[in-house]
């Protein structure tokens, strides 16, 4: 029976307790949100207060579903005690916070989850072999879904009638900006890790006629005029900031984040 502890109880959140409850080889350590209100309905002995008591609770993997600040103030403690998988990887666009993370993943694993990032494990093998020249992720979504910071959310609150491109460029420089949005990007650069976050392009476009559709788009490229472009189409309605066919990704993702020992994992 493995124990998992679920910081976040937003929608990704109490998916994933649910899915845990109903999973006769789970067992569901705490849940933790930082609104208290969200849990006022929930069993009270799995709700934990405070996160500094997160070790009381024994849990084997600790899933964060909530925002990057919370893996930046606790992921390594989390990694002291737990397997540790990361739900903001956009987290990782800290240089700084990777290298904590990496050097905290001594005795337990760190987890990427893949989410909507379409052929993970192939564009990883590249890397490894290093015949990955180049990676772009661009991702399109209606205004409404995107939370975004600074000049971004600037130019989004612009976009009227036709789609805009609102970023194109280094993912790690992206990140900051669409912390709840670009995870996708994180993953594709933790996979190509022989080009990281300052090489994998990210790409950001806003489309108020996209109604129905998050779309994600991967395109590698490597010797001899290698290229490869996948389209991946995420039923979503307005304003969802997450596609529903991540859900079942991210539960995956969850259940695949075990037995690979210390290090960082794409899972």
């Amino acid at each position: 029976m493995r124990r998992v502890g679920i910081v976040g109880y937003g929608h990704l959140g109490k998916y994933l307790v649910e899915k845990i409850q109903e999973h006769p080889d789970l067992d569901l350590a705490f849940v933790w949100n930082r609104s208290p209100a969200a849990l006022e309905e929930f069993q009270q002995d799995l709700i934990l207060q405070d996160l500094k008591d997160f070790s009381k609770r024994n849990a084997d993997l600790i899933v964060e579903v909530a925002h990057p600040d919370i893996t930046k103030e606790w992921g390594p403690r989390f990694l002291e005690e737990a397997d540790f998988m990361i739900g903001s990887p956009t987290a990782l666009s800290s240089q700084e916070l990777e290298t904590s993370l990496r050097g905290a993943a001594i005795n337990h694993g760190l987890y990427v989850p893949s989410g909507a990032f379409w052929g993970a494990e192939d564009i990883r093998k590249m890397a490894d072999r290093g015949t990955l020249q180049h990676l772009k992720v661009t991702m399109t979504k209606h205004p409404s879904s995107f939370k975004l910071d600074g000049d971004l959310k600037v130019r989004n609150e612009q976009v009227k009638d036709t789609k805009a491109v609102l970023y194109d460029g280094p993912v790690r420089e992206l990140c900051p900006l669409a912390p709840n949005n670009v995870n996708t990007m994180a993953a594709a650069a933790i996979a190509a890790h022989n080009l990281g976050f300052d090489k994998v392009t990210g790409s950001i476009v806003s489309d108020p006629q996209l109604t129905d559709w998050h779309i994600v788009e991967v395109e590698v490229w490597g010797p001899n005029g290698f290229n490869v472009k996948t389209v991946r189409s995420n039923p979503a309605a307005v304003g969802a900031v997450t596609g529903t066919a991540t859900y079942a990704s991210f539960l995956s993702s969850m259940l695949g984040a075990k037995g690979k020992g210390p290090g960082v994992h794409l899972c």
